[in-house]
């Protein structure tokens, strides 16, 4: 697994930093991390209050934002002060829970693109079954025992880090490093590299290749033979009826290819993103003298940090349910005030229709609460599917 303290003891190897150098690394890590960290609690955000966004899949994706937000702030933020005084600032304690930190957002990230690959596997090649196993308790109930599993694991970096004095000619520099020697570390290292990148992009390639199977090579089923041949006892409500099914099924298809793909392109910027730091450190583990050019490790923390805030632009790009979220969640401060007068005026109006005709009863409904956040954003964009056309079976294969 990927090891942040290395960098910390490996950089401080050099004591010539350029201005050069810190202006660069402090610019490139601030940017990534602030647009990482902002992207990563607006998928929090959008997922949390919106109810049709609660969903197995999307859940999933709470959990790996929480582990990248944790990645970036115990990872990316103490590597700007690194940068800056080229020395360990955060003491003892600093040194023990940023370590730790760093560990569990990054195994528990593994985890979560691990979780929600079986559960589009599930979903998509076992419908059936994905009735009663995808569903969003249970996806609640993984979720936690992925942070509970993470969260033991890594207590034994408080174990194996400390702050160390490393002593030059002219100058004491503190480093936070490892307590055990370099032998010792690495079988922890190989089995931590095994079970949280090897085995998970493993049983993702296998799982989408499956996955791509089913979506991509089988087409579904087109209308029956006696609609294509005109003959059969149908009548044309009926034959409506099996054309708006057909549509739904078409529907739902293409939602389920757009999510696989997003998930797709989750696990595989995952596994390019991670592969510099992963292969260098492979690499110096072989090597009796490692490989530490400064740019190249500055180089392979940046794509550490690229993963954890890559993601949120990711949905945006290729799913219109987070694009969607994502500009009410913008606008919502901006708009308050107008939605705000907007909806007193629907409410009056509502009412006093209500009042002229139902005076009997005391409870008024009102037009402006069948609104659903796709009228209100895409009015003019309305599916063209008769009513019957019913999704409330697959919420859990939606993004």
């Amino acid at each position: 697994m990927e090891n942040f303290t290395v960098f910390n003891e490996t950089l401080e190897t050099w004591t010539d930093r350029s201005v050069e150098y810190k202006a660069i690394s402090v610019l490139i890590v601030f940017l990534i991390c602030a647009l990482g960290i902002v992207g990563n609690v607006m998928v929090i955000l959008v997922v949390l209050t919106t109810k049709h966004m609660r969903t197995p899949t999307n859940g999933y994706l709470v959990s790996l934002a929480v582990a990248d937000l944790m990645v970036l702030v115990a990872a990316g933020l103490p590597s700007i002060a690194d940068s800056l005084f080229g020395s360990w600032v955060f003491g003892h304690a600093g040194c023990l829970c940023i370590t730790y930190f760093q560990y569990l957002g990054i195994n528990a990230s593994s985890c979560s693109i691990t979780a929600f690959t079986i559960e589009r596997y599930i979903a998509i090649c076992h419908p059936i079954k994905a009735q009663f196993l995808c569903t969003l308790s249970r996806a609640k109930k993984i979720i936690i025992g992925v942070w509970v599993f993470t969260s033991l694991y890594c207590v034994m970096w408080f174990y194996l880090s400390d702050v160390q004095q490393v002593l030059y000619k002219d100058a004491t520099i503190i480093t936070c490093a490892y307590k055990v020697s370099r032998n010792l570390y690495l079988p922890i290292y190989f089995f931590d590299f095994g079970i949280f990148f090897v085995l998970p992009l493993t049983l993702a390639t296998v799982l989408y290749g499956l996955i791509a199977r089913i979506l991509f090579l089988n087409p579904l089923p087109s209308d029956t033979k006696e609609e294509k041949n005109g003959h059969g006892n149908f009548s044309k409500a009926k034959r409506n009826k099996l054309k708006s099914s057909s549509r739904c099924s078409s529907t739902t298809a293409a939602s389920r290819r757009q999510v696989t793909k997003m998930l797709a392109v989750v696990v595989i910027l995952f596994a390019v993103l991670w592969m510099p730091y992963r292969t260098l450190v492979v690499v110096n583990s072989f090597l009796q003298d490692a490989y530490l050019d400064t740019w190249f490790l500055l180089f392979c923390r940046t794509c550490v940090y690229l993963n954890s805030a890559i993601n949120p632009l990711i949905y945006n790009a290729m799913s219109q349910k987070f694009r969607a979220a994502f500009r009410r969640l913008c606008r919502c401060g901006r708009n308050a005030q107008a939605n705000k007068a907007a909806y007193s005026v629907a409410l009056t109006y509502s009412v006093a229709k209500e009042t002229s005709t139902v005076e009997s009863t005391g409870h008024f409904s009102t037009e402006i609460d069948d609104l659903t956040p796709t009228d209100e954003l895409f009015p003019d964009k309305k599916l063209l599917y008769s009513e019957d056309c019913d999704f409330r079976k697959e919420t859990f294969s939606q993004a």
